[in-house]
């Protein structure tokens, strides 16, 4: 549950960064906590470590590995994310002269983010860059639609979604409650 000091948290900054107090309920978003008991559910070829939860992180694992059996490789680009690193993001592309609201199309404002539950993952598959809609047309997407419910993943941002956020095919949330095969 969430306490009324992360509320007041979040209104702070969103009216610190600009962003239009309607715009949170006009568009439907659901406020995110941060998950606080995380552990590494990847590390990259640069070494990151990719944080999740512990259940997130065991659904990952389980399926990158059978998307490998089935001869496609699947990784992290970016996974939890932190309340005060939202920030950090929407500062950064307000200081390179983006709207809010071209900001608000493909970033979630902080506070709303899956990525603070530490259930979200963005992904990429080798030959696509990262955070590319192109992903869209790579088997490893076509896998994912055909599979990854079953590790209780779902695609978060489809085409034309209520969230108002561009279509994003790299970025899948664990929701814990995998459907049956």
């Amino acid at each position: 549950m969430l306490k009324a000091d992360y509320f007041t948290r979040v209104d702070a900054t969103l009216s610190d960064l600009g962003i239009p107090p309607g715009l949170i309920a006009a568009r439907g978003l659901l406020p995110c906590a941060e998950a606080n008991n995380l552990v590494i559910a990847e590390v990259d070829e640069s070494g990151r470590e990719h944080l999740l939860t512990r259940d997130a992180a065991a659904a990952w694992r389980e399926l990158r590995d059978v998307a490998n059996q089935d001869g496609l490789k699947l990784e992290i680009v970016s996974a939890f994310r932190s309340f005060d690193r939202q920030v950090e993001i929407i500062r950064r592309k307000l200081g390179e002269g983006i709207s809010i609201e071209a900001i608000l199309s493909v970033c979630a404002p902080p506070g709303f983010s899956e990525h603070h539950t530490g259930c979200a993952v963005d992904v990429t598959t080798p030959g696509c860059e990262p955070l590319a809609e192109a992903f869209e047309h790579t088997a490893a997407f076509g896998w994912l639609q055909a599979n990854a419910r079953r590790f209780g993943f779902f695609l978060s941002y489809p085409r034309g979604n209520a969230c108002g956020y561009s279509f994003e095919p790299w970025h899948w949330c664990y929701r814990q409650d995998p459907a049956p095969a």
